[in-house]
């Protein structure tokens, strides 16, 4: 499998690694067949272990990274991480107020600019700018690969990205679907929409793989951006939706936080 990536382009390797976490949004989302409702608590539990997941991608497989880059292109690390990192959460800043959207919490607050759109497409949309960053840390992971001194492990390194991302996509893809079954859609087009939302992770990744191994002295920029982005998500979103419960239960998103954190770490660690 590594030797048969090793072979392929950068942005190939980032969209077959995307391929496998749209396939895992799609098998999340195929829940809403044999499920009607979500329990709360689960949900929760959910929207923490993605929580736990893009933190700990954020450091190990992308700042860190993203700091080795810029000691060797012989940058200010802390300068330009730091640069990378928040125009990352500026991105999704203004996409968020931008992209029409709904929250999946129990209020389900509109954002963005004022649409017309049917509530079902509005939380698909909530879902799709989560996914944005998600993909393209996937393409500057696979685009740093290329780069690196040791492409075997970048590559193993850039797989745990995709693993991490693809496990905590499954549950994502269930949060998706099954609310929208709940909003009144059939089974099938719960299952249409929610796999959908996953479709932006292949072009996300694509166009980053793509640009950091075309314009090189990106890389380090790139890293940290896809890290201000997804820890932006975090924060913004997926913890307070977690937290946003009428009992005093918060703890199944802290739970959930916890375990993915340290299935991401133990991916890193152990393929990086």
């Amino acid at each position: 499998m590594v030797g048969w990536l090793l072979d392929l382009a950068a942005w190939q390797q980032a969209l077959v690694g995307t391929l496998f976490t749209w396939g895992m949004t799609a098998l999340g989302a195929a829940l809403v067949f044999f499920f009607k409702n979500i329990n709360r608590n689960v949900l929760n539990l959910m929207l923490g272990f993605a929580s736990g997941v893009m933190i700990a991608a954020s450091f190990w497989s992308l700042l860190d990274p993203a700091i080795e880059a810029a000691e060797e292109n012989g940058s200010i690390p802390w300068l330009v991480v730091s640069l990378g990192f928040g125009l990352g959460g500026l991105f999704l800043y203004i996409a968020d107020k931008t992209i029409p959207h709904m929250h999946f919490g129990p209020n389900k607050e509109k954002e963005g600019l004022p649409s017309h759109l049917k509530r079902t497409i509005l939380l698909v949309f909530s879902i799709t700018l989560h996914n944005i960053p998600e993909g393209l840390a996937v393409g500057v992971a696979f685009g740093a690969a290329s780069e690196a001194a040791n492409p075997t492990a970048a590559v193993l390194a850039a797989i745990s990205v995709s693993l991490g991302i693809g496990i905590q996509n499954f549950p994502e893809g269930a949060a998706v679907s099954i609310p929208l079954r709940q909003e009144g859609l059939s089974r099938t087009k719960s299952f249409l929409y929610g796999q959908a939302s996953g479709l932006v992770e292949p072009i996300a990744a694509v166009v980053g793989a793509i640009l950091v191994t075309s314009v090189k002295p990106l890389l380090p920029y790139a890293l940290s951006f896809a890290a201000g982005a997804m820890i932006y998500v975090v924060v913004e979103e997926l913890i307070p939706e977690a937290q946003a419960t009428t009992d005093s239960k918060h703890h199944f998103g802290v739970f959930g936080a916890m375990t993915g954190f340290i299935i991401m770490m133990i991916l890193d660690v152990a393929l990086g």
